[in-house]
């Protein structure tokens, strides 16, 4: 008696210790932060933005770093040859990837606004690297797939990136244009006087002007009050005049706005400045709208720009409301208030009443054109800066002041003379081409994560379909009557009411496996026994809609038994496919 104690003493304190010792995980190097990987397959740091080869790169470590959840296709090439890529994302071990609902993501299409490109890959880095790990993306990439373009305007962004630039330039694609109508293409563009990298502005110093300095801020040109002087007028970007017809930067590479070549309600660039030859001019939109054609099963789609910081849904032109049905704008409703939750200071917003008007819109076509559900997100709001509303319009210094404080002065080139060939003394200075419109490093990555996380609650309230029920009823007389019932449990149905007026897409199968259907019809109402009868191929009854958080009963009138078993098949393009047997 007396060992057996000594041998429980001696095993007590061990025991006791490995029960309070806390689980070892071997991935961690130190403690994981919630919500992020903790040891990335691909590492990557989401402060800074990435070049083509940066991006080409990404995509291909993606793909072999995630065989089953990753691959790499390309779209198309743009107008001087690059790959438009994209990104395919689903758990591929389960169910056909082509057949379950599907998301469209892309950014970059206006060439200065990087961040959409980084915040789309950020979106196919998450998925991926958090699968087996957070729930909800595991269960996400099971029941759909992602189609991620990071940019698709890649020679300008790359133009953007490595030669001289303002913020606002270019926005347009590379295809050269005359301009200016004088027979020669892109032959005056921005010069960059300091060879800095960056295309500033130039200002000179005279009585006449109506700006002055800030007085408590040098990077900053303010209005000079109605009845003072002014001390400089400002002569636009840096440039000269290149071509000696009297106009300086007047030819610059472009210019056109490929987010205005799209065929819904396009219009020509008398009436729609930015507009080409005809809808779908450009190499890259012909890529993606055969893309976009190619997969139907596509549901939703998010397309990334600048600036602003808004959830925008169409229609671009007022003309155009009659096309969104109060049913379709339930949906963007439910979509874009979760938004302005889950992103502070962004607001949910309608493209022409809150915007301006926009013909020939890359997200009309997807939501018109293809019945699809879309967003298009204004990314970085001054809101950001201070987490406070911006001050009135012309007296808004935020950004000078986040400058200051947070940037160290790192986002403005300071003032300095030069000597102009044709305005004579001037000064050059001012904001750096990658600030203002897009997000200071630290600000990037948390940004990309929210908006990231607003894309991935529209994705999740796509299509989700189950055969709920299926029962069967002894009619006499050697036939059965089988009722199924299939339920969608999600917020967007599987046709868009402007696609089922339009017939934009075929309607939704429901076919009855095992058995001889001799009837087939649509229960309108179970309770009063509300019938519509199909009279053609009773086998598969075509439903046009399945409603979002709704259900559609269908019922056979079957010839034998089937030894009481049933099987219920579900086809649906944008909904994907199930089965179940009864």
């Amino acid at each position: 008696m007396k060992k057996l104690l000594l041998i429980l003493l001696a095993i007590l304190p061990f025991g006791m210790s490995a029960q309070q010792k806390p689980a070892q995980n071997d991935d961690l190097t130190g403690l994981r932060a919630v919500g992020s990987p903790a040891n990335p397959k691909v590492p990557m740091r989401w402060n800074h933005y990435n070049d083509y080869a940066g991006i080409t790169k990404f995509c291909q470590d993606m793909a072999k770093a995630h065989p089953n959840l990753v691959r790499v296709e390309s779209m198309g090439k743009s107008f001087q040859g690059r790959d438009l890529w994209v990104l395919v994302v689903s758990d591929f071990k389960t169910g056909n990837a082509e057949r379950k609902p599907g998301f469209y993501i892309d950014g970059n299409i206006h060439s200065n606004e990087l961040q959409g490109s980084e915040i789309a890959m950020y979106t196919a880095w998450y998925l991926a690297e958090n699968f087996g790990t957070v729930e909800f993306t595991t269960q996400l990439l099971k029941d759909k797939v992602f189609y991620i373009a990071p940019t698709i305007n890649p020679d300008a962004r790359e133009d953007f990136i490595k030669n001289p630039n303002n913020p606002n330039s270019p926005r347009s694609g590379l295809m050269p244009l005359d301009d200016d109508g004088d027979g020669e293409a892109d032959e005056d563009k921005y010069d960059d006087l300091d060879g800095d990298g960056n295309i500033v502005l130039m200002r000179r110093k005279t009585p006449l002007g109506r700006m002055k300095q800030d007085p408590n801020d040098p990077t900053r040109m303010i209005p000079a009050k109605p009845d003072e002087p002014g001390d400089y007028e400002m002569l636009g970007y840096e440039g000269i005049d290149n071509d000696g017809d009297g106009l300086v930067n007047e030819d610059v590479a472009g210019y056109y706005d490929p987010n205005r070549d799209w065929g819904w309600g396009w219009q020509p660039n008398y009436v729609q400045n930015g507009a080409l030859f005809y809808p779908g001019t450009l190499p890259e939109t012909q890529a993606i709208k055969k893309f976009i054609m190619g997969h139907p099963n596509i549901a939703g789609a998010q397309s990334y720009h600048n600036f602003g910081g808004q959830f925008l849904r169409g229609p671009g032109a007022e003309e155009d409301q009659q096309y969104y049905t109060p049913g379709d704008i339930a949906v963007y409703d439910v979509i874009g208030r979760a938004g302005e939750k889950i992103i502070p200071g962004y607001n949910y917003y309608v493209i022409y009443k809150d915007l301006y008007t926009v013909y020939g819109g890359e997200i009309d076509w997807l939501a018109l054109g293809r019945g699809i559900f879309t967003f298009s997100n204004e990314l970085m709001t001054s809101y950001l800066l201070f987490r406070q509303k911006p001050g009135a319009t012309g007296q808004n210094d935020e950004y000078n002041q986040f400058g200051k404080y947070l940037l160290f002065d790192d986002a403005y080139v300071p003032w300095k003379p030069f000597k102009h060939p044709q305005y004579g003394d001037i000064e050059i200075g001012g904001p750096k081409k990658n600030y203002i419109r897009n997000h200071p490093g630290f600000m990037l990555e948390e940004d990309a994560h929210r908006n990231m996380a607003f894309t991935l609650f529209h994705a999740h309230q796509t299509p989700k379909l189950d055969v709920q029920a299926i029962t069967s009823k002894p009619l006499g007389n050697g036939l059965t009557e089988v009722t199924a019932t299939i339920v969608n449990q999600r917020v967007i149905p599987t046709h868009s009411s402007h696609d089922i007026r339009f017939k934009i897409e075929r309607p939704d199968y429901i076919t009855l496996k095992g058995v001889t259907p001799l009837a087939a019809m649509i229960v309108e109402n179970a309770d009063l026994n509300i019938t519509r009868e199909q009279k053609n191929n009773p086998a598969t009854v075509e439903v046009p809609n399945i409603p979002g958080m709704g259900y559609v009963k269908v019922r056979w009138i079957v010839k034998g038994g089937g030894n009481g078993k049933y099987t219920v098949s579900v086809d649906s393009r944008k909904g994907g496919m199930v089965e179940k047997t009864l």
